[in-house]
């Protein structure tokens, strides 16, 4: 992993320490284009690194800084997520862009800093996170193309096993909800088919459409267990 440093200016201090990760794609057609954007004053963004498709590396944001990553999020009852997280922005297209696939190069990039982030800071595996974890209602990247299970057998998040549908979960959308809530997803004011296909983008990429099966159920029950 081949690091270089490119400074943003679009940062400030963290209000409180870091306890997350959080992984986003750029979403634009260009890496080059997302790089100009995150150190670009007017836009008001930024990351702490951004991988690139070949593996490269660039640090835009000292970590002990607070980047403009998250926006309006939440997790486990952090309404400040920017001050509370590290944040990776992932060169790919996106769903504008025809969700790419992500280079075995840039995966293993990816793991290689994030297992060194884990080394600096306390942050639990159920505290790795997309930002479409923290923002259900307004982010879908890193998409459901990105290779969690591959992250956490590296040891980078959580995944739970996912043999088989169970069919014997509850399925009553309260107590999935609850489950949600438990597992770290901010509830209030987002629409239970956006909290569902959230965690299916994660835990069950195969089919995101925000219904909540059996399957779905099973796997939420799978992963609150991994957080108690």
């Amino acid at each position: 992993m081949t690091m270089t440093d490119r400074a943003s200016p679009n940062f400030n201090d963290r209000a409180g320490p870091v306890s997350m990760l959080v992984l986003h794609y750029t979403g634009m057609e260009t890496g080059d284009a997302a790089i100009e954007r995150l150190c670009d004053p007017a836009a008001k963004v930024s990351a702490h690194y951004v991988v690139e498709e070949d593996g490269s590396v660039l640090r835009l944001v000292a970590e002990d800084k607070r980047a403009w990553h998250a926006g309006v999020a939440r997790w486990r009852g952090i309404e400040d997520v920017n001050s509370a997280s590290i944040g990776i922005e992932i060169v790919n297209g996106g769903h504008d862009f025809g969700l790419p696939d992500f280079p075995d190069a840039q995966i293993e990039a990816v793991i290689a800093l994030s297992r060194e982030i884990l080394g600096r800071h306390e942050i639990a595996a159920r505290d790795v996170v997309g930002h479409s974890d923290v923002a259900p209602e307004r982010k879908l990247d890193p998409g459901e193309r990105f290779p969690w299970a591959r992250l956490a057998a590296a040891g980078v998040g959580l995944w739970p096993d996912t043999a088989g549908a169970d069919e014997a979960a509850v399925s009553e959308l309260a107590a999935n909800l609850e489950a949600l809530e438990r597992i770290g997803y901010g509830v209030e004011d987002i629409a239970p088919e956006d909290l569902v296909a959230a965690f299916q983008r994660r835990y069950r990429p195969g089919r995101v459409d925000g219904v909540l099966d059996a399957e779905t159920a099973g796997l939420i029950a799978r992963v609150r267990a991994l957080c108690a």
